[in-house]
């Protein structure tokens, strides 16, 4: 028996070494998300600034109206909860958000009002700048989380809520200050100021009143040779951007309809803008980001599965976050941006 036994090990290993290692079966890669969204090919100069297999990604949600997205030197992006009364910050990879900084633009706010921070953006010494609706102020954040307040008065009288910034090359700030911040909004009685503005804060820290004839001022930015200002006019009676001329002085002169949408029935109003290297003009707007040429023809839309309020560059410049009511979104472009603080 033990001769018998002997012999039957032996064939069995010799079988083992025969038939190799046992196959694991591995599993299948989950497939990609699809597109959180579509995009609206409408001149053939869009394919230059979007390639043709460029997608939406939805990178975080759950928020309740997000604005004001900003991408930082160390590699995240900060964006604004309006409603909320938060900022958020989004790191690469990340499942979702994380907030930054509670009562971001006013110490309390009520259920559906608008007085949180909106529009972000940093100055030359590495600071936040917010515009903090329910404060009407622009504040800087710093490095210890104490805030300074860079401006809140014109002519002795309170500020609306400044909404949406733009630096100029020579160290002015434009800025624009429609009356969000206020629950009744142009009739509510805190209101100081009789009219929504488009101003400059000038390096020695004068403030000048740019433009008055706007109902409701949101988005705002320059022209790559800063020759050219635009605004967005976030008024559902008047949904347009105007362009302006820069003079000399950094005054606006020569105000002109760049592009009227009021007649458009998709849901949302021309608000947060930004232009890449070459004027052309990244707006959003009712149903999506409208994508001018610098004459004002459109080129096409990006349009995410929630209607975007804001837009910022991101990465390396040429990436695109939309913020979109309560969801953040991204699109990767051909055409590239410059990269706050730069």
């Amino acid at each position: 028996m033990l001769l018998r036994a002997a012999v039957t090990t032996a064939a069995m290993l010799m079988l083992s070494a025969c038939s190799g290692p046992v196959e694991t079966k591995k599993e299948a890669a989950a497939p990609p998300p699809p597109p959180a969204g579509t995009v609206a090919r409408m001149d053939p100069a869009f394919d230059a600034l979007v390639p043709a297999d460029a997608k939406i990604e939805k990178l975080a949600g759950d928020m309740k109206f997000i604005e004001g997205p900003l991408w930082m030197p160390a590699g995240h992006l900060l964006f604004s909860d309006v409603q909320g009364n938060r900022i958020y910050r989004w790191n690469p990879g990340d499942k979702a958000a994380s907030v930054f900084l509670e009562n971001s633009g006013a110490d309390e706010c009520a259920p559906g009002t608008y007085c949180g921070s909106n529009g972000l953006n940093l100055d030359k010494k590495g600071r936040v700048l917010i515009c903090q609706h329910g404060r009407g102020r622009i504040a800087a954040l710093e490095a210890d989380g104490k805030q300074t307040v860079v401006v809140d008065k014109f002519e002795g009288k309170r500020l609306n809520s400044p909404n949406d910034t733009a630096w100029k090359s020579d160290g002015s700030l434009y800025f624009t200050d429609p009356p969000y911040g206020f629950a009744k909004q142009d009739d509510d009685p805190a209101k100081q100021l009789k009219y929504n503005g488009v101003f400059r804060l000038n390096p020695d820290g004068k403030l000048k009143l740019l433009y008055r004839g706007m109902t409701r001022p949101n988005g705002i930015g320059f022209s790559p040779d800063e020759k050219t200002l635009y605004v967005a006019n976030s008024d559902p009676a008047k949904k347009l951007w105007m362009k302006f001329t820069v003079a000399a002085d950094g005054s606006l002169k020569d105000p002109k309809v760049f592009y009227d949408v009021t007649a458009e029935t998709a849901d949302g109003l021309p608000d947060g803008l930004k232009l890449d290297k070459k004027g052309n003009v990244f707006a959003t707007g009712p149903g999506g980001v409208w994508v001018f040429s610098p004459e004002g023809k459109v080129l096409g839309k990006i349009m995410p599965t929630e209607g975007p309020a804001n837009v910022g560059w991101g990465d390396d410049g040429k990436t695109l976050y939309m913020t979109a009511r309560t969801g953040l979104y991204r699109i990767r472009l051909a055409a590239e941006g410059t990269l706050p603080g730069m």
